[in-house]
């Protein structure tokens, strides 16, 4: 039979083979943001970004083809919004989003993994009703973000802060200003300085937040803690992402 480019075309312009370019093109790009996330050993990663992206583009495309699930119902006796739809997805995201975020010690971590999830969910929506090239872009974009952005922030100038945690011996403690020196000639500032004794009443603890301009001056610093022997524990708890 020789080949017909017409049937082709028809074929193509076939309702069920449009929504499954956008359903593949959702699992697609939403999988290569998702498999960025992994990488980098984030809580949502491939699985979730994959399904968050299907998921938006499913949800418009209940609003793209109504005509399809309200057979003989003219379009214009029944009628839904496709913005109302977007934005009951992005306030379902929301929830998922916030799952992923978590508190650890006094530092908050996931908000960059949360920010992923939102614009993979975007990015669904745009594909549920076949916006093609601002998807494609705005994957695109995402990916350089959470990638290339990452090696640029790592070299930025920027304030790197940290919780510490100094535990001493109860008949041993260092005295505040001798810790704020050891501190300073290490290149920290310290702010918030509190105190505690243990519930067994037996070591003392200085509890602060630290801040440097220099993300080398940790190990620095964490190295000198490890050679005195009146400390008796440390925790440096970077914050951020």
């Amino acid at each position: 039979m020789p080949f017909d480019i017409n049937q082709l075309k028809v074929l193509w312009a076939t309702d069920y083979v449009q929504i499954a370019v956008h359903l593949l093109t959702a699992l697609v790009l939403g999988g290569i943001i998702g498999f960025e996330r992994s990488y980098h050993g984030r809580p949502a990663g491939f699985r979730t970004h994959t399904l968050v992206c299907l998921a938006s583009s499913l949800l418009m495309m209940i609003t793209f083809y109504q005509w399809k699930w309200l057979p003989g119902v003219p379009l214009d006796t029944v009628r839904t919004d496709p913005t109302r739809m977007a934005q009951g997805i992005m306030t379902g995201i929301g929830f998922l989003g916030a799952g992923v975020i978590y508190k650890e010690g006094r530092s908050v971590r996931g908000l960059t993994t949360a920010a992923s999830i939102w614009i993979t969910a975007a990015i669904g929506i745009l594909l549920g009703v076949g916006f093609y090239f601002p998807a494609i872009v705005a994957s695109a974009l995402t990916l350089g973000v959470l990638s290339f952005f990452r090696r640029i922030e790592d070299k930025m100038p920027s304030n790197f802060y940290a919780h510490h945690t100094l535990s001493f011996d109860r008949n041993k403690v260092m005295p505040e200003e001798e810790v704020r020196v050891l501190l300073a000639n290490h290149g920290f500032t310290v702010a918030n300085m509190s105190y505690r004794i243990s519930d067994d009443g037996r070591s003392f603890e200085y509890r602060m937040a630290i801040g440097t301009i220099d993300h080398d001056k940790i190990a620095s610093l964490a190295k000198t803690l490890r050679k005195l022997d009146q400390v008796r524990s440390f925790r440096i708890s970077p914050t951020g992402d």
